[in-house]
């Protein structure tokens, strides 16, 4: 790969103003938009190294790790000549009613040590999509959908607070986070999750458009769980195709990434300025991760639309009266 032109540099900083919230942040980019890790017939086929020149073209700070990426020494060095950090290995582990698959842990070890080798941040861990759950997205507070039992939440939490221990002592972070069409989707099950697990190891990543999907008030939802986020997922909702979902007129959450539920940042159902104001009234200090998990527009527009919507939302924040 060559490396990029300087102003891609230049860039990142025109982007973050002086008197612009939550300075201390860093900003990431999903690469999700290009190749998509679950809806096979959503990958674009976009190679490792256009994907990466693409996200510090458009001015972000870093990037999750994506399909075909370089691993351990070959993408830090990739990324640092772009000026790009390894914000987070993304870890879907498998699950069912009755709990983790017996591969879970090792699932997440494997993406721990993805995210140590290429001196990432944050482990993001999830459970994967499951059977009965991908029908029920958007609608899993419905009565009749398969929820965990008690024993397969306690085993969720000593799996997790293993794994949390294990990328503390590597010198990362974890953070877990709850996804539509999985057993952690609904505002409950959120909740429970934050009462099984301990804070001091167990972060929330709350991603603010799964959370919409999955019932709830992102802006709420911050407010409430305050310092027990730790990473944030910022990604739009089309309330078009969200009615649809939950009217049954859509079924399944492959269906409805294909009919685009995620959208560009600004243009849908989320607040995003109220999601940043409670973010900056705590002086948040963690990534913020623009993703969309496919776009009607190319993925470089998307993203470049997503980065620059963010901008403008900070900018707006920033200039408002302290207490407003």
């Amino acid at each position: 790969m060559d490396a990029p032109n300087p102003s891609a540099r230049d860039l990142r900083s025109r982007l973050r103003r002086p008197g612009d919230a939550l300075p201390e942040t860093s900003i990431g980019s999903v690469p999700i938009l290009w190749n998509n890790v679950d809806v096979e017939e959503l990958r674009l086929g976009t190679s490792a190294a256009t994907i990466i020149d693409e996200i510090a073209r458009l001015g972000y700070d870093g990037t999750q790790f994506g399909l075909g990426f370089p691993e351990g020494e070959e993408l830090r060095t990739v990324l640092a000549a772009r000026g790009l950090r390894l914000a987070e290995v993304y870890a879907a582990l498998p699950a069912t009613a009755d709990g983790l698959a017996n591969d879970a842990l090792a699932i997440g070890r494997e993406r721990l040590r993805l995210l140590h080798d290429g001196g990432g941040d944050v482990l993001c861990v999830a459970l994967d999509g499951s059977a009965g759950r991908e029908e029920r997205a958007g609608r899993a507070n419905q009565p009749g959908t398969p929820l965990l039992s008690d024993a397969a939440w306690q085993g969720l939490a000593t799996v997790l607070h293993t794994l949390a221990d294990e990328t503390i002592q590597a010198g990362h972070r974890l953070a877990f986070h709850p996804h539509a069409a999985t057993f952690v989707e609904t505002p409950d099950e959120v909740d429970r999750l934050v009462s099984e697990t301990d804070g001091a190891r167990v972060g929330i990543c709350l991603d603010v458009g799964h959370y919409l999907v999955g019932g709830g008030d992102p802006v709420e939802a911050l407010r409430r769980l305050g310092a027990r986020v730790t990473h944030v997922h910022l990604k739009d909702v089309d309330p078009a195709v969200l009615a649809d979902l939950r009217s049954g007129v859509l079924t399944g959450f492959g269906r409805t990434v294909k009919a685009r539920i995620f959208t560009e940042l600004g243009v849908g159902a989320l607040d995003l300025l109220g999601c940043l104001r409670v973010l900056a009234d705590r002086g948040y200090t963690g990534w913020l991760m623009v993703e969309q998990d496919s776009s009607w527009s190319p993925p470089s527009e998307a993203a470049a639309i997503g980065r620059r919507v963010l901008a403008f939302a900070l900018a707006v924040v920033g200039s408002e009266p302290a207490g407003r």
